[in-house]
Parts: C-alpha cells; structure tokens; sequence
C-alpha cells in the first residue's frame, strides 16, 4: 500500500488551534494548565499548542517533554531505550496538565505517562490530547482532544510530523 497523505500542514494546523479553543473552553483558559509531550511525537504538538493557547486566552502556558520509556509495562518484549530528556517546566501539583502525544493506539504509552506524571508532582487533572486516535485500545483510555479519528488496520502506521498526517503499511 502506496503512503496516503491524511493531513497536509495546512490541516494539521487547523486542528490544532480547534484543539487549542477547546482546551480554553473546558478548563475556563489557559491559567493553571501545564502542557506535557510525549517524546518524541507529542513534544512539537504540545509547543505548538503553548503558542496557539497564548494567542487564544493571552496566557503563557508551560511546556514540557516526558520521555516514559522506563514507565512502560512491555520492557520485557524490547530494548528500554530511553527516546530524549524529560523536561518538566514546574511543579505539576495542583494543576491541570494535558498530555500531547501524535497517535493514540493501544493505549499503553498513556498509561506509563500517567505513571511518569506523578513523579513530578500530584496534578488536580490530567487531560489528554492527541493528533490521531486510531482505535485499537487495549486500555481504558480515551483522549479528551482530538485532531483527527482515523480507523485504521492493526498493520498500517501513522507518522505525524510537521507536513502533516501520513497514513502507510509497515514493512
């Protein structure tokens, strides 16, 4: 199966300044919200996010990244290797934080984010946002802001990135 472009830039965009109106609207603005992104696809989503919550609301919201890879239940079928530094912005107690990853699949790196935030503190909420969420779960998770559902087959990849939203078979 040939790549099949789903979201160019253009779309990837709109989806995220809806995505950033929604936020606002749910948490009545952007005080008190801390953005979290997953390494390595959510880090560029949750940035572009901080930047589009201050035009939105007009309030700076901190931004970081968290690496989960030593919080995952599946170490025992791969290599752990850790993806990039983690870099929470503040103390998270007390706060609201939205979790920003690309694609929302089986559910399992949620779950070891959930794990992974509370070492940084005891957040009054946690919310999570995703570019894709493309079914297959194998948890009970479901995201609170989503670009884009897209069913999709268990083989197929999804790659996000800047350019937009890809969808194509694994080798």
């Amino acid at each position: 199966m040939p790549r099949v472009e789903i979201m160019d830039a253009e779309a990837l965009g709109r989806a995220l300044r809806r995505m950033a109106h929604e936020i606002v609207e749910r948490n009545d603005g952007a005080a008190g919200l801390v953005l979290v992104g997953l390494q390595t696809g959510g880090v560029f989503l949750a940035e572009r996010l901080a930047a589009l919550l201050a035009e939105v609301d007009g309030a700076a919201v901190p931004c970081g990244s968290l690496d989960v890879a030593m919080h995952r239940d599946d170490i025992w079928l791969r290599p752990v290797l850790p993806q990039a530094p983690t870099a929470i912005p503040c103390d998270l107690t007390g706060r609201a934080v939205v979790l920003v990853d690309d694609v929302l699949f089986t559910g399992r790196t949620v779950r070891a984010a959930l794990d992974a935030v509370c070492d940084f503190g005891r957040p009054r909420a946690v919310q999570l946002a995703v570019m894709v969420d493309r079914g297959h779960r194998e948890l009970p998770i479901r995201a609170d802001y989503v670009g884009k559902n897209l069913p999709t087959r268990r083989e197929e990849l999804v790659d996000v990135s800047e350019r937009g939203v890809v969808l194509g078979e694994t080798a």
